[in-house]
């Protein structure tokens, strides 16, 4: 690229979305009425995806005045970050681009082939987004967890960006650790406990709050992730986290008194918009 642009395009693409925004170097803020967010039906085919990433990106471009060289993408793995390759396959979610030069799909799509991209970790992207956004970027290390429908983990060390630490699979129990700490894991064994089947968390939460099996169901996810920040804190001798993610939202209950009084624990506070100034700070 010729010129360091001021003002960046950044997508946040994940398994039923897409969404862009033109962020302002520098002071990391998003221009707000870019913002431009489409549902992704990402059992398509191929053409169809990139047609559709293609529309809303230049939706975002079309709503901003500034020539827009510079295209940062916050994308969940497996994907070749380096080659812009996705690497996806049996995740019920964007089977069809498995292997495909992703970058050629998108310039193609949008007919721009000079259109610089490069590709982020969805979960290093949050990380770096929020450390950026609070400014704390010369901390010596901050962890980075997203709790959702999976489990991000991502590591932040002064002076280099932030990485996919890629420990969703560590083995836990009698499976790995994603199992124990997501979305599923609520409504499984809550299930399980009750014969009651809700839709996630938060309906467990609106539902049955004052309940025996509630507290249950809550001791024991806090022992998983106590014992999931202990792996992560000692893996990379780090005790500082900023935890996002929808589950995150149920940080008022979820924390109590002695818990987690071992580490220093941030809430994300810029939820989807961390992600997308994560991705502009590539450039």
């Amino acid at each position: 690229m010729s010129e360091n642009p001021k003002y960046i395009l950044s997508c946040d693409i994940g398994g039923t979305h897409i969404t862009s925004a033109i962020v302002l170097k520098y002071d990391w803020k998003i221009i707000q009425n870019t913002i431009t967010r489409m549902y992704i039906d990402s059992s398509l085919d191929a053409k169809s995806i990139f047609q559709l990433w293609a529309s809303n990106i230049q939706r975002c471009i079309d709503r901003s005045d500034h020539e827009i060289l510079a295209l940062g993408i916050a994308i969940p793995g497996p994907f070749d970050y380096e080659n812009g390759i996705s690497l996806m396959t049996g995740q019920s979610k964007y089977d069809s681009i498995y292997s495909l030069n992703t970058t050629l799909g998108i310039q193609k799509a949008l007919n721009n082939h000079t259109l610089e991209i490069r590709y982020i970790n969805d979960a290093a992207a949050f990380l770096q987004g929020e450390v950026y956004a609070a400014h704390r970027e010369n901390e010596n290390c901050v962890l980075g967890l997203t709790l959702g429908t999976g489990l991000g983990s991502a590591v932040k060390q002064k002076g280099t960006k932030a990485f996919d630490a890629d420990l969703w699979n560590i083995a836990y129990k009698e499976s790995i650790f994603e199992e124990y700490l997501v979305t599923r894991w609520f409504t499984k064994r809550f299930f399980e406990l009750t014969t009651i089947q809700e839709k996630g968390l938060k309906e467990i939460i609106q539902n049955h709050q004052d309940t025996i099996e509630f507290q249950q169901l809550m001791e024991e996810y806090r022992h998983h992730l106590k014992d999931f920040l202990d792996y992560f804190s000692n893996k990379y001798d780090c005790n500082s986290f900023i935890i996002g993610g929808n589950i995150a939202k149920a940080w008022y209950i979820i924390n109590i008194p002695q818990t987690f009084n071992n580490y220093n624990i941030t809430i994300g506070q810029y939820a989807e918009e961390a992600a997308l100034i994560g991705a502009a700070s590539l450039y």
